[in-house]
């Protein structure tokens, strides 16, 4: 907006010129009072200052009419690409992190449909007012109806990224009607980013790795390995890089295998054989770390003693059925019964 005269009021005589350029509006003022906008085009002002006449008239006030007049001419174009942002980090209660504190920025796009509006509540009596000052003080206005709306919408961090459209349509709704109140209307609003504090950050990186390793033991191997990578990577020496090179595989191959034990490595002689691939794992093992074969036994395949999970209704080695009594095998050089599984024959001795 742009005022004319800029200080004070001006002896605008009638039938003065009044030239008003395209995407603007000219508000005259004339005794103090707003009494007419114009559009683009030129216009023929009609004021009681009558040349000569008037400077005559005027004597009593030392040659200067009292009626006076002024225009302010006012930009009716959509103002883009106005920031928005929060100055001080604003207060958010998580359902899961708890009260934390965040940071949110964007862009917004306004324009005046109501130019005496403007002018009278916002505006004032200044000789100019720009797009800066305006921004300045709706700036605030968004912040503080930003934290209201957040609060309502949103209830932890973790689903923001798909309410970002949700949150940015209920604000717009909100400010229009703030907007209006002095002639102003909001077009557009962007929300750019909303940013928790870095440990925050840091807790919802880590809450999203465990979602997909599904292990907390694991994540933290997998922790320790990166840091043996990233030591590796930055060796004082050739050979000290070049011998955590060979041993990256290893050490990786020892943090992820999955294991109950806690990550236990079992002593020589500890422990007990695997029947699968006879490698020695702990005692409190429920998988084998070598094969995977499972060490707790739940149940037995009746037909070959494989190891069974619960609920198996067929053995995934041989195929017999679980739910149903095995036959006795006969032995094929005796004719001798021998139990179901057997491997020799328990009369002769011959092999099954």
């Amino acid at each position: 907006m742009h005022r004319i005269p800029e200080a004070g009021s001006g002896e605008i005589k009638y039938g003065a010129q009044l030239t008003v350029r395209e995407n603007q509006a000219g508000v005259f003022f004339y005794q103090g009072k707003a009494v007419g906008v114009f559009g683009p085009g030129r216009h023929t002002l009609k004021t009681a200052n009558i040349p000569l006449l008037t400077k005559i008239a005027a004597m009593p006030w030392g040659f200067t009419s009292p009626l006076r007049a002024e225009v302010y001419f006012v930009n009716m174009k959509t103002f883009t690409n106005l920031k928005w942002g929060t100055r001080d980090p604003v207060a958010f209660k998580d359902a899961a992190l708890g009260l934390i504190r965040l940071r949110a920025y964007g862009v917004f796009n306004l324009r005046v449909v109501q130019p005496v509006l403007f002018i009278n509540r916002m505006v004032g009596t200044q000789g100019v007012y720009t797009t800066a000052d305006v921004s300045a003080y709706l700036s605030q206005v968004i912040v503080s109806r930003f934290n209201d709306t957040l609060g309502e919408i949103l209830d932890t961090l973790a689903r923001l990224p798909a309410r970002y459209d949700a949150i940015s349509q209920r604000l717009s709704r909100r400010l229009r009607e703030d907007f209006g109140h002095f002639g102003l209307l909001l077009t557009h609003l962007y929300i750019g980013a909303v940013t928790p504090p870095a440990e925050v950050q840091q807790a919802i990186d880590d809450q999203s790795r465990m979602e997909v390793i599904g292990d907390m033991d694991r994540l933290l191997r997998m922790k320790a390995a990166m840091a043996v990578e990233k030591a590796a990577g930055s060796g004082a020496g050739d050979g000290m890089g070049a011998g955590l090179g060979l041993m990256m595989p290893a050490m990786f191959a020892q943090y992820l295998a999955p294991s109950a034990s806690g990550g236990r490595t079992p002593e020589p002689g500890s422990g007990f054989a695997c029947p699968e691939c006879r490698s020695r794992i702990p005692e409190d093992a429920r998988f084998c770390p070598q094969c995977g074969h499972q060490q707790v036994i739940f149940s037995q395949c009746a037909n070959c003693g494989k190891n069974l999970t619960p609920n198996a209704r067929f053995c995934p080695r041989c195929g017999c059925s679980t739910t149903e009594k095995p036959l006795n095998r006969p032995c094929g050089a005796c004719g001798a019964e021998n139990l179901p599984g057997a491997v020799f024959c328990n009369q002769c001795g011959e092999r099954m």
